[in-house]
């Protein structure tokens, strides 16, 4: 009932003692170890206390947020705030492993008299990235025939030769080489690949390669390469070729924390030996973004033993867990 569920919300939201909740949102970083580095998962790990650790979805999505920190077509780093990590871990391997992209799966090679074994060459072309919708394709099962639904076609075709000047031309075959065959497979008895129309209305935009400057093979006058390459509809958990990201990971978000105030020589000092993350304002210590200034983490510590103020500061990461502190992950991809 709502009133019911009303109570179990307040009797969540109940907060442990201080030393308590700090424990359970923060990972310390001391000069010898680490502290509290487990997440307090048990439902009743604080009924003691008359706290309720148990999991709430409600409240758990009206904490929940991600914030959007840089975008762009090759990157993306944003916090998710309010989870605990084993779900930023989770998100990390469905990133690598179960989002399907569109990668070559079988290579026909009609000729090829370079250095590099067929193999070699059908491996390094699977491994090139694709800029292909996956949505447009079908699953191709392994019974399934080749067809424009399911399947993009390439083809390479390319002969290294002198030029007038004696230059070579095409010494240097690059993924850019590859050329979109929107009516399917030129050899369709060979490769079993038959479309029954075009691919032109299918995209938005013509598939490529992403980076246009991978490095395929090179080539000597008289070598040439000539092959098809089918591409289709994969992910990273069969093959890392079909892994959209080339890594995803998550870290906690760093956080420095005076314990006490440092004025006088020792907050000259401090502020001296590391910049940037420690000023001085009024006479007092004062501690800066620690986020931005993540390279000079490692001097804190060594910083306050040279000012002999033990203990004054800790280095502390936002625990993933509890929705009260606002704590929050960083996950890179």
């Amino acid at each position: 009932t709502p009133d019911m569920t009303t109570k179990k919300k307040d009797k969540d939201r109940k907060k442990l003692p201080e030393p308590l909740e700090a424990q359970r949102h923060y990972v310390d970083c001391g000069p010898v170890r680490n502290a509290h580095t487990n997440t307090a998962t048990s439902a009743s790990q604080y009924l003691p206390l008359g706290v309720d650790n148990a999991w709430d979805f409600d409240a758990w999505t009206a904490d929940f947020e991600i914030q959007i920190q840089q975008m762009s077509p090759d990157r993306l780093v944003f916090d998710m705030i309010g989870v605990d990590p084993s779900i930023a871990n989770a998100l990390r391997r469905i990133l690598i492993s179960e989002v399907p992209t569109v990668a070559i799966e079988h290579v026909f090679v009609i000729n090829n008299t370079s250095v590099i074994q067929d193999e070699v060459l059908s491996h390094r072309l699977g491994l090139v990235p694709l800029a292909i919708d996956p949505t447009r394709l079908q699953w191709k099962g392994d019974e399934d025939s080749a067809n424009e639904s399911n399947t993009v076609v390439f083809k390479l075709s390319i002969a290294c030769r002198l030029g007038l000047d004696g230059d070579m031309i095409n010494d240097k075959v690059y993924s850019r080489d590859l050329e979109w065959l929107p009516g399917g497979s030129e050899l369709p008895d060979e490769t079993n690949c038959r479309f029954s129309s075009s691919q032109v209305e299918m995209f938005d935009e013509a598939p490529r390669d992403v980076e246009q400057d991978i490095l395929l093979a090179k080539l000597r006058p008289g070598q040439c390469i000539e092959l098809e390459a089918h591409a289709i509809l994969g992910a990273g958990q069969e093959h890392a070729k079909w892994s959209p990201v080339a890594t995803a990971w998550y870290r906690l978000q760093p956080e420095v924390v005076l314990l006490q105030p440092v004025t006088g020589d020792d907050a000259q000092q401090l502020a001296k030996y590391v910049p940037e993350l420690f000023s001085v304002q009024d006479g007092q210590l004062v501690v800066g973004e620690a986020r931005q200034h993540e390279h000079k983490l490692e001097q804190v510590g060594f910083g306050f033993e040279a000012a002999e103020a033990h203990a004054c500061a800790r280095v502390t990461w936002l625990g993933l867990f509890g929705y009260s502190w606002g704590a929050g992950c960083l996950l890179e991809i």
